[in-house]
């Protein structure tokens, strides 16, 4: 039998492409399970935070980001609703990419030698003498010495270790689209996150595809129970309407938009634990997050290369006491994420209402311990 660690992932999103980049390039052996027939060509922009870019070099992909993506040097400006500037943290040192989402899923995908195994719905996860066995619904089964579940907010994997965890939602939703730069004169200009912030609402817009495209992302609030998905159908009257009165910028970028998207947002009270055996959970599958802080994407790479670093040179026998070494490294920070994520959204939302200073101070602090920390050096230290 090989030395090699023979590891199976579910799910061929960013945290699943990211986490075999990793642990194919510290020599394990990897094999990737997708449920979906073929790659997703769906999604809007999204932010790759130092922290997570920084990791994304390392494993050589430095010129392939940008090719593909817009530098950026965080939030550049933050204005109410009536287009008056706020006090802002300063601008991050350390350098971040704004970027389509499904241009950095092909990314990862033309990176990874490990095969991605497409039309594979997993449905069930047992333990075996020397590891895990998948099983697949189209009659596949895979062994493997290690599983790791990166199957989403909704996961399979999750449910298989006997966990049960129960959205919480803020009561809003977002309007997510893509506007072309040309249609707006002023969007040349744009270098990073633009924000404008007032009672209840709150919207955010930033270039990607090398500024060819604006992503826009609006919160409003919701009195009904949303779907979980980022596709839902929206009306861009409707999300015009919320807006009214707003500053010109932001009326403008809403009428450049041919379609608009709805997405509920939720999140899980942390998770009492994310490993069982030989199986463990990554990403949206162990620590789902509001997007406040644009780290839901960077959490899920920060954890498949702390798993590389500590499965580097793990024996089958020393895998339980490896995941639960990653499971209490990385559930202490991303709890903490988590609730910093939070609090940026309830302060974004309450501009001309009840913000407290406190929760001002958190949200302008937060950067000093989110964005300057190496996932790869947290978990060598542990070894």
């Amino acid at each position: 039998m090989s030395d090699r660690l023979n590891i199976a992932i579910v799910g061929a999103g960013i945290g699943g492409l990211s986490a075999a980049l990793a642990l194919g390039a510290r020599g394990m052996n990897v094999a990737v399970f997708e449920e979906a027939v073929s790659p997703r060509e769906a999604g809007a922009g999204i932010s790759i935070p130092p922290n997570a870019a920084i990791l994304l070099k390392r494993a050589g992909l430095c010129d392939a980001l940008e090719k593909i993506s817009t530098r950026s040097q965080g939030l550049t400006t933050l204005r109410t609703s009536r287009g008056e500037f706020v006090p802002r943290p300063p601008p991050v040192e350390m350098q971040s990419y704004l970027i389509h989402r499904v241009e950095l899923l092909a990314m990862l995908l033309s990176a990874v030698k490990a095969p991605v195994h497409y039309g594979h719905r997993c449905i069930r996860v047992e333990e075996t003498e020397t590891g895990a066995r998948l099983a697949f619904a189209n009659g596949a089964v895979h062994d493997a010495d290690l599983v790791i579940g990166a199957d989403g907010i909704h996961s399979m994997v999750q449910r298989e270790i006997g966990l049960v965890s129960r959205p919480s939602s803020e009561g809003i939703m977002a309007y997510r689209g893509l506007a072309k730069s040309e249609k707006l004169p002023w969007a040349a200009d744009l270098r990073g996150l633009n924000m404008w912030i007032g009672a209840g609402r709150s919207l955010i817009c930033f270039p990607v595809s090398q500024g060819r495209l604006i992503t826009v992302v609006a919160f409003v609030p919701c009195s009904r129970d949303m779907e979980e998905t980022w596709f839902a159908p929206g009306d861009v009257k409707a999300l015009a309407a919320e807006y009214e009165g707003w500053d010109a910028p932001v009326r403008e970028i809403i009428a450049a938009l041919d379609q608009t998207f709805r997405w509920g947002i939720y999140d899980r009270p942390p998770l009492p634990y994310w490993s069982k055996g030989h199986v463990t959970l990554l990403g949206d599958a162990a620590h789902p997050m509001v997007p406040h802080f644009g780290q839901g994407a960077g959490q899920s790479i920060e954890d498949g290369f702390v798993l590389a670093v500590l499965l580097e040179h793990a024996t089958r026998d020393e895998i339980p006491a490896r995941l639960k070494a990653y499971q209490d490294l990385r559930l202490e920070r991303t709890s903490r994420i988590q609730a910093a994520s939070r609090n940026a959204g309830r302060f974004y939302r309450s501009l001309g209402e009840n913000h407290s200073d406190e929760s001002k101070r958190e949200w302008m602090s937060a950067v000093d311990w989110i964005f300057p920390y190496d996932a790869e050096q947290a978990a060598a230290s542990l070894l």
